[in-house]
């Protein structure tokens, strides 16, 4: 199981905008790097009501 399944969606959240804005291009390369679906990325923060937004290249919260 990776790690992000464990942790806090909320931190989730605040690493992976963070990586996104410093590392990585896209949802999928971050994805690919850390050996995770990007859906599952995505359906633990739509849980708690963000949505990856690819123009912006991070996650934000959902209208």
């Amino acid at each position: 199981m990776h790690p992000w399944k464990r942790m806090d969606p909320y931190v989730v959240l605040s690493i992976c905008n963070m990586k996104l804005r410093n590392y990585f291009s896209s949802l999928e390369a971050l994805c690919e790097d850390e050996n995770i679906d990007p859906k599952t990325v995505e359906a633990m923060l739509q849980a708690i009501g963000y949505t990856y937004n690819p123009q912006h290249n991070q996650f934000i919260a959902s209208q």
